[in-house]
């Protein structure tokens, strides 16, 4: 057991999935962190709401575990739009004395040039489209699933817009990671995706190129340290298990690096 951290940690997930106890979105990663004597919260906001309607929640959700707790501030782990969710719950909704640091793990800082060309198609198909993952979610248990205006939100213009709106905080540290396959075929579940957003931006984690996940204090672009890579999926541990069993340069199990951020902001005095 370690000392863990000052303060508490919460995890906010992505979109698409919800935070369940049958399912953990974070796989093994919790308990890793655990063993390091970190206390674990989960942010709970609805899959796919608006940056605006989570970022509220979230907000909600920090000052319940400040008081639960009794403790003056909250470490922040955000994968993918929960990077967005935290930032406006930050900046806009005044959040930056209750969080010493937030770290986002491939968020769409930047936007996406695919998502912009998708926008293009005829918009009576994406809303259709939008509209049946929206009832999915609602059955799932998002109380205000919101999937079209999400997406026009990973457009690069509205990225512009929101990184104006919502600029770093004093107070709050900041960092960010991006990842890439090494291949489309390297994630079966985004081989579709992954091929699209290759088409039209570079290489990609099967969802987002690295150049959208940098944000201040850029750690790098993380890769496995096989011919396969770092999936989107990866990033959260959804397989449960090592990403390669072979030694050297690179990442071969995706707990260990989350293992690294928190020891990292331990050395920070964080």
């Amino acid at each position: 057991m370690g000392d863990g951290l000052k303060y508490p940690l919460l995890l906010v997930h992505g979109m698409g999935f919800r935070d369940s106890r049958r399912f953990n979105y974070w796989g093994r990663i919790p308990a890793r962190l655990e063993e390091m004597g970190c206390h674990i919260y989960y942010g709970g906001q609805d899959s796919n709401g608006t940056i605006e309607a989570n970022g509220a929640f979230l907000a909600k959700r920090i000052r319940e575990i400040r008081k639960e707790t009794g403790a003056s501030k909250l470490h922040v782990i955000a994968h993918s739009k929960g990077g967005l969710d935290m930032r406006y719950a930050i900046s806009t909704l005044g959040m930056s004395e209750s969080v010493a640091s937030l770290t986002t793990i491939s968020t769409p800082h930047h936007g996406s040039r695919t998502v912009d060309r998708l926008l293009k198609l005829p918009d009576f198909l994406v809303r259709a489209v939008a509209g049946m993952w929206d009832v999915l979610l609602w059955i799932c248990g998002d109380k205000a699933p919101r999937t079209y205006e999400v997406i026009c939100t990973f457009t690069t213009d509205a990225a512009r817009k929101f990184n104006r709106a919502n600029p770093d905080q004093p107070g709050v540290y900041y960092q960010s990671y991006a990842f890439v396959m090494r291949h489309v075929w390297s994630d079966m579940f985004l081989f579709v995706p992954g091929m699209v957003v290759k088409m039209f931006e570079g290489p990609n984690d099967g969802l987002l190129p690295p150049a959208s996940a940098v944000w201040t204090n850029f750690r790098g672009v993380m890769t496995g340290n096989s011919c396969r890579g770092i999936s989107h999926c990866d990033e959260v541990d959804m397989r449960r298990r090592k990403l390669t069993s072979r030694r050297g340069d690179g990442v071969s199990d995706i707990v260990e690096l989350y293992a690294g951020i928190v020891a990292d902001l331990q050395a920070r005095g964080l």
